[in-house]
């Protein structure tokens, strides 16, 4: 199956456009024939209406005035079914195109590694998947919609004029390259207000989920004026670009609508000069359907000319997705060997791992870290910020990749394995709980499908049983990110989520650091039944949470200091006796 990414190139948004609407082609097909007949009403109309003066001004029959008015009947009524077809045809290719880049965007961002999404604001990513595909599917339609009008009025025009009247096809070739020449001086000054302004718009994006989560910070240290006014920078710089790109568009559009014009006075008068003169055959029908013709085909390119300010938007929005389609930052799984059984042995082979800085700059977080934990075995990493706690936890779940050296599980090394089936043997606990807004049942069993005795048992188990009854039962809906949880409540909720996995490695990333006694007492208890026959690996500020642990891991700059358990460290006298003692 091809993927987005696949179809993808930003150097060639159009190209890119055309690969995507390719598996819609066939809805295309007939959304366009379906325009071409109810659009017939507007190449037709002007030849029916010019045999109808001839019919006046010759004194015709007026039988031939009766069928004239017939076919225009016919050719009007026509316009509401078929146009019902065609916004049907065309509405299920966009429709579906629209679905197919959201969610191919969606799909990259869960394979981009982790790194590029702390590197990346989450508003300019959400600004991606709404506003840009947004952008694109409105540039499309509206490109489709204004671009068949065009196309098929000008070949309707040339054809009935080249029956009638030959010698005005010169007139109507005229229009086509002047709008041509017109788009393309002005299309390269347009690409950049339309870049700067999306820019901006990203900026503001991020600035708004930023100042969304800050908002108790902001509030409980009276900020909101501070916060106001980085808000209203940021408001102001799009404003700015906003305003400098709707004067570039109005100019355009104005300068486009007086050369049309112009050309239709002359068109008019020409075709009234000939007529008049005798020049070559014109009857006042002629007259009337050539002025008819150019003004028709005149608004239908200036149409076509006032969307290209849509189009650029549309094709700087393809560009703008090419940040995510494009990122090379992506773990690769396709083809590895999967793990359908784990005992949680894992081995640190002289593991090194350097942080890139946004200055072009290394920070060496492991250096030739070397370490074997038993299965089943709790290992506790501690040591001051920067020492390479995080990162080791990282490189157990395979968030980063060793610089050098191995990371093995069970003695298969985690460089070759598919890391989405070594993952369904592993839970994380970290310091922020990551819920979402829904029921108790939906937060614990995200993942996995297990009955409700199951669940209430892992509630039980995380302490969490009591309050989760309080609330209402599994079916209580704990609000956006666990809003109507306390800390601690939401820490035993991903403990009991940790619980219905069962998983064989057990990670816990500061699990208890931002709670209370009280809090931390169940917490802790509840962590005791989850880590129990299970490999686990702990980071923790607190000494006291960590006493328990198998082996102690002390680290400083990247490598590993001390080992051993909590008593012998405290005789030792060592880093780990100095940090007990403070």
């Amino acid at each position: 199956m091809t993927r987005l990414e696949d179809d993808y190139d930003g150097t060639r948004p159009l190209r890119t456009i055309a690969r995507i609407y390719r598996p819609q082609r066939w809805h295309l097909l007939a959304a366009a024939l379906a325009f071409v007949v109810k659009h017939s009403p507007v190449f037709l109309m002007p030849a029916l209406t010019a045999r109808v003066v001839d019919v006046v001004v010759d004194h015709r029959p007026l039988r031939e005035l009766w069928i004239s008015a017939a076919i225009m009947a016919v050719v009007i009524a026509q316009n509401l079914p078929v146009s019902t077809i065609y916004g049907r045809q065309l509405s299920l290719a966009v429709r579906h195109t629209e679905t197919t880049l959201r969610m191919g965007l969606t799909q990259r961002l869960q394979e981009l590694s982790i790194g590029y999404h702390r590197r990346t604001s989450a508003g300019v990513l959400q600004a991606k998947i709404v506003r840009d595909v947004e952008n694109v599917v409105e540039a499309s339609r509206s490109a489709y919609d204004a671009g068949l009008a065009a196309v098929v009025t000008l070949v309707g025009a040339m054809v009935l004029t080249g029956i009638n009247v030959p010698e005005f096809l010169p007139v109507f070739a005229l229009a086509v390259p002047a709008s041509a020449a017109l788009i393309f001086t002005t299309r390269r000054g347009m690409n950049q207000r339309n870049a700067s302004f999306r820019a901006e718009v990203e900026q503001m994006s991020a600035r708004v989920s930023e100042m969304t989560h800050l908002i108790p910070v902001t509030r409980a240290h009276a900020l909101e004026s501070r916060e106001l006014d980085r808000m209203n920078g940021t408001l102001t710089r799009v404003r700015q670009a906003g305003i400098r790109l709707d004067v570039l568009n109005t100019r355009f559009g104005a300068l486009s609508w007086t050369m049309f014009q112009l050309l239709s006075v002359v068109c008019l008068v020409g075709a009234a000069w000939v007529a008049w003169t005798g020049f070559f055959p014109v009857s006042a029908g002629d007259v009337v359907m050539l002025s008819s013709y150019f003004v028709t085909l005149i608004a239908s390119v200036t149409g076509l000319v006032g969307l290209v300010p849509i189009v650029t938007k549309g094709l700087e929005s393809v560009r703008s997705m090419g940040d995510v389609l494009g990122a090379n930052d992506v773990e690769q799984n396709h083809g590895k060997r999967r793990i359908d059984h784990v005992d949680g042995a894992i081995t640190f082979d002289h593991v090194t791992y350097l942080y890139d800085e946004p200055g072009g700059d290394t920070v060496l977080a492991l250096d030739d870290l070397t370490l074997d934990v038993r299965a089943g075995e709790t290992v506790a990493f501690v040591g001051p910020s920067g020492s390479g706690k995080s990162t080791v936890l990282n490189t157990v779940i395979g968030f980063l990749t060793p610089w050098s050296g191995r990371v093995l599980v069970d003695g298969t090394d985690l460089a070759g394995v598919d890391l989405r089936s070594y993952r369904t043997h592993l839970a994380v606990v970290p310091q922020e709980s990551i819920l979402f807004e829904g029921s108790v049942r939906d937060n614990v069993t995200y993942g996995v499908d297990v009955p409700d005795d199951a669940v209430l048992a892992a509630l039980h188990d995380a302490n969490a049983l009591e309050f989760v009854e309080q609330m209402g039962g599994l079916d209580a809906v704990i609000g956006e990110r666990g809003s109507r949880l306390s800390g601690g409540q939401r820490q035993r909720l991903a403990i009991a989520r940790a619980l219905v996995r069962d998983p064989r490695i057990l990670v816990l990333d500061e699990a208890t650091s931002a709670l209370d006694t009280t809090s931390e007492r169940l917490v802790q208890e509840a962590l005791g039944r989850l880590m129990k026959g299970r490999t686990t690996f702990v980071v923790a500020h607190r000494l006291s949470t960590i006493q328990g642990a198998d082996r102690i891991v002390v680290m400083e700059h990247g490598r590993v200091v001390e080992v051993g358990g909590h008593v012998e460290l405290v005789q030792r006298g060592g880093t780990y006796a100095r940090m007990h003692s403070a």
